[in-house]
């Protein structure tokens, strides 16, 4: 089998990529990246170790595509992945990464009759419907109420039959108008497509910021003894998302490749679920026990443009018709994350420090 990765030297694609290397030897694996995300490119010694392809390139850019051949699935996890992305600068990026790239991609799947596999995000749900919800306060979190006027909506988390009637961030408002284009190749041209919208992706590799990330960027803040806030909601860390590890991630993205058939919705929210939810003040409490460290964390009422009280995804869906469940647990992530920090700290420091 022959896989294409877009985005494939980022947190995402590197490590899907690396885990299929690791369960199919046989498999001929090609990462496709434009290396503009900074860290992406200590990634390819690695890539190449494990006998997986690079080829540099960019999905905004059709031609790009041509020396690449025939491929049996493309994973397509290329994104400018942030929801404050054009927000205060051009809009020009975010839109002909997310969109555009998606159509290249779109486009050269279709010319070897590929299955598609999309990684979307809960950002496409409207943030007005997600904020109007009814929320209870307790001393470290915020969380949904079971009762609700939202219909796909309760104290479990976000379900598919959400409405998407609203505005939504313009990161969001690109993956939405990917998943409808995806759509339409699906129905006019039987191409075998999967839309899964994914909430927060996170473990180790991963070089996090402030606005995508924020589980690893936590951590690395505790290790080396950097600032923090504490944004909006009163400035109490109490905003909650749930959390879902790479691992688990792949182990849905491989049932699908060789499910495709017995799959019905080819459509999926994909996250942490309430078990595998924080809210900031919970994942600091372990950030400090697992990096001993207790650093000052600044707090600011001020809500940001497109943020968010809560986000926890509802499994249901995707649970009934693949099986699948998130199984590794935020304590575990928090882990394994600062395992990582500590055996690679002096390539990381720069980076995340």
């Amino acid at each position: 089998m022959i896989v294409l990765i877009t985005g494939g030297c980022g947190f995402v694609g590197f490590n899907l990529a690396m885990k299929l290397r690791r369960d199919y030897s046989d498999f001929r694996i090609i990462c496709f990246d434009n290396l503009k995300r900074k860290g992406s490119d200590l990634n390819l010694l690695k890539l190449k170790q494990s006998n997986i392809e690079f080829l540099h390139g960019d999905v905004r850019i059709a031609s790009d595509f041509l020396n690449i051949g025939h491929i049996d699935v493309l994973i397509e996890a290329a994104a400018e992945p942030s929801v404050l992305a054009g927000i205060n600068g051009s809009t020009d990026y975010v839109i002909d990464t997310n969109l555009n790239g998606t159509i290249n991609c779109l486009n050269y799947a279709l010319k070897y009759n590929a299955l598609f596999i999309f990684l979307s995000t809960s950002r496409v749900y409207p943030i007005k419907t997600l904020e109007s919800a009814f929320w209870s306060e307790s001393d470290y979190r915020f969380d949904w109420t079971e009762k609700q006027n939202i219909g796909g909506l309760s104290a479990n988390g976000v379900s598919e039959k959400l409405s998407l009637e609203g505005y939504r961030s313009l990161y969001g408002a690109t993956k939405l108008a990917s998943e409808l284009i995806i759509q339409e190749y699906q129905q006019m041209f039987n191409l075998r497509t999967i839309i899964n919208r994914c909430g927060v992706i996170t473990g180790p590799y991963q070089m996090g910021k402030i606005d995508q990330g924020v589980v690893v960027l936590w951590a690395a803040k505790h290790y080396w003894k950097g600032k923090l806030s504490y944004i909006g909601y009163g400035g109490l860390g109490k905003q909650v998302r749930d959390m879902v590890h790479i691992e688990d991630l792949y182990r849905l993205l491989n049932f699908q490749i060789f499910n495709f058939n017995n799959l019905k919705s080819k459509l999926y929210n994909v996250g942490g679920g309430l078990d595998g939810s924080l809210s900031l003040m919970e994942l600091t409490d372990l950030c400090e026990r697992y990096s001993g460290n207790k650093i000052n964390i600044i707090q600011s009422s001020e809500i940001r443009p497109a943020d968010l009280r809560i986000y926890v995804t509802d499994n249901t869906l995707v649970t009934e018709e693949t099986g699948w469940q998130p199984l590794i647990k935020p304590d575990q992530i928090l882990q394994e994350i600062f395992d990582w920090i500590g055996e690679d700290e002096a390539i990381l420091k720069d980076i995340l420090a």
